[in-house]
């Protein structure tokens, strides 16, 4: 039997986009304990920052919904613009700031009066959201212009943008915000930028043993403690890689189920889930050991995850 202490209780929320369900994990049992309907396609997912809300990009249904995650009842839908792939809510609790794939456009919706505040043009197919800690800055990727777009949360605007390789798929802010992380899916790279200049400072690649190197494709990744390691989901390789964050060498590769997208961790960061989509599971890895110890069905094709306590 696998043992959790009360430090690590939660849930794990998982979207299933061919099933139009959520997951929920319990990280103490490893079980699910609650499936519940969504919109089509789901795929984004956060709560408010008090978890009394969690909110759903419904892609094919071109929403982003609000969830009671106590009852699993919708209780509204927020104007998204088209096709919301990803999203990321500002510290401010209140401006979610959203990437409409199809529209080549970040939507901001204000959460509490469910009105748009602003549509900022951005690049082809917009996918990765991320906001800065002081959330002074959001930002956009790209998937077919290849580029991390820097908006000014003040003004709404562009004040910067930066080239990737091909495929952006993800972006975190780091080390306080110092440091912007931008995954590239067909790149095959993950680039970090130095947040006041804007200019690169590593760029690493991945080769896992035994797999072609097609096959490795970086797309989701999460800070574990202190943010001294990022672990990074690297598609239909079916392992995910970590990475030292302050050295920028790859360490490690955990095997985890087939074709892993994202992921997201317990409180206490001692285990992490990741959404397989062609498997569709959620493999749990320890952490510390880094090695998975748990393989717990979901929906089909599982792509999002979140934490709540």
């Amino acid at each position: 039997m696998i043992a959790a202490s009360t430090a690590s209780a939660g849930e794990i929320w998982v979207t299933n986009e061919k099933d139009d369900t959520v997951s929920v994990i319990d990280t103490e049992t490893l079980e699910v304990i609650q499936t519940y309907p969504t919109g089509e396609r789901p795929r984004g997912i956060t709560f408010s920052k008090d978890f009394s809300l969690v909110y759903i990009c419904a892609s094919d249904s071109d929403a982003v919904q609000v969830m009671d995650p106590n009852t699993g009842e919708i209780l509204h839908d927020l104007p998204s613009g088209e096709d919301p792939e990803q999203f990321v809510l500002h510290p401010d609790d209140t401006h979610l700031y959203i990437a409409n794939e199809d529209d080549a456009i970040t939507t901001v919706v204000n959460t509490k009066t469910h009105k748009v505040v602003a549509q900022i043009d951005v690049g082809v197919e917009p996918e990765g959201m991320a906001v800065s800690p002081d959330g002074k800055i959001a930002i956009t990727t790209s998937e077919t212009t290849n580029m991390a777009h820097w908006i000014d949360t003040e003004t709404q605007e562009l004040f910067a943008n930066t080239l990737v390789d091909s495929r952006p798929r993800h972006a975190e802010f780091a080390k306080d915000g110092s440091e912007m992380w931008v995954s590239s899916e067909i790149g095959g790279t993950l680039t970090v930028f130095d947040t006041a200049s804007q200019t690169e400072l590593a760029k690493m690649s991945f080769e896992v043993p035994g797999v072609h190197a097609d096959r490795v494709q970086p797309v989701g990744f999460e800070f574990g403690p202190d943010d001294a390691f990022a672990y990074v989901a690297l598609g239909p390789s079916n392992h995910i890689a970590v990475v030292n964050a302050q050295t920028y060498a790859v360490e490690d590769y955990i095997l985890v189920g087939r074709r892993v997208w994202h992921m997201a961790f317990n409180a206490d960061k001692s285990r992490l889930f990741t959404t397989n989509g062609v498997s569709g599971d959620v493999t749990v890895v320890d952490v510390a050991a880094r090695k998975a110890i748990k393989s717990i069905k979901v929906g089909r094709f599982p792509w999002g995850a979140a934490f709540r306590p």
